[in-house]
């Protein structure tokens, strides 16, 4: 007989249950709804039966919170208060007589457009008026400083748009001819200046530049561009590694001969345009900038360096 189940017979399949449905879900909805209506009209009835006398502390106390003056209206009495929401029955007055097309007064427009321009003046006037004394105080420092080191006449000073600006003449003092090697001389010349540029919070610039003399042919600069960049980094280099001024106020610049202080036509023009210039760069705004060099002029500086007197050139000066 075997053990197996006869084939005809088969498993029934458990009852499932049909999943009863919530026809009362609606209840808790409406409930929600009516519990949130109830709680409007509470609110509305509360604030529509005011008591005058804790409205008054309230509004004395808000006043005195923002610095307003403390003064409440008289109430009366509080028994007889047609509440807060009555008052929303008066009609509000409307001002319907905006015209757009009003303009206003021009001569009241020119007045303001005078007052404003006036004050801006005078805020640039006292902005380039305190730049240039900073200025001053700073050439006075460097001047003392050099005739200190024994190098009274080895700088000339100019303050112009820019800031101020000290030549320092290449000539015998910083470079030799066609070189861009710093001389014992020029290095102590640029110790001399170091501490006063350095207690400075100005931002400094060094610009080289050469006289329109070509350089020489095979020579170890190919045009006075690189010359004149060359010696500007040479300079850089010692502030920044000698006398340790920081870095990120430093930028330098090559001019080549573009930028001359005296024409070709002037035979000191050879020693004089060969030089180097640390700017101290002036902070104030450009507006302000532009007035320095009338305030030099007025202050009795001459705003362009004095002229030297004309020296026989020789031949090793006749080079960039």
């Amino acid at each position: 007989m075997s053990g197996h189940a006869p084939a005809g017979r088969r498993r029934a399949k458990p009852h499932e249950e049909e999943e009863h449905e919530n026809h009362e879900r609606w209840l808790v909805s409406f409930a929600d709804m009516m519990t949130l209506l109830t709680a409007v009209f509470i609110v509305l009835y509360s604030i529509s039966q005011v008591d005058q006398l804790k409205f008054a502390a309230l509004a004395s106390g808000l006043s005195e919170s923002f610095g307003a003056p403390t003064s409440v209206l008289d109430t009366g009495s509080p028994t007889q208060d047609p509440g807060v929401l009555d008052a929303l029955d008066s009609p509000m007055q409307i001002n319907t007589t905006f015209d757009p097309t009003a303009q206003a007064d021009p001569s009241e427009v020119d007045s303001a457009a005078a007052e404003a321009a006036a004050q801006h003046s005078a805020q640039v006037a006292a902005e380039a008026q305190a730049t240039f004394d900073q200025l001053q105080a700073a050439q006075a420092a460097i001047a003392a400083a050099l005739a200190a080191a024994g190098q009274p006449d080895s700088v000339e000073f100019q303050i112009d748009e820019r800031g101020l600006v000290v030549h320092v003449v290449a000539d015998q003092v910083l470079f030799g001819p066609e070189q861009a090697d710093l001389r014992a001389e020029g290095g102590r010349v640029l110790d001399a200046l170091a501490p006063t540029l350095a207690a400075l919070p100005n931002d400094l610039r060094i610009e080289g530049h050469t006289n329109s003399l070509p350089v020489t042919a095979g020579g170890p600069f190919p045009s006075n561009w690189e010359l004149s960049t060359a010696r500007a980094t040479t300079v850089l280099r010692h502030l920044a590694e000698s006398d340790g001024l920081p870095e990120v106020r430093l930028s330098a610049a090559g001019f080549a001969a573009t930028h001359p202080l005296l024409p070709d036509s002037d035979p000191a023009s050879v020693s004089v345009n060969r030089r180097v210039d640390i700017v101290v760069l002036s902070d104030a705004s450009t507006e302000a900038n532009a007035q320095l060099p009338g305030l030099a002029a007025a202050a009795g500086r001459a705003t362009t360096p004095q002229t030297v007197t004309p020296q026989t050139v020789t031949a090793q000066e006749s080079t960039p």
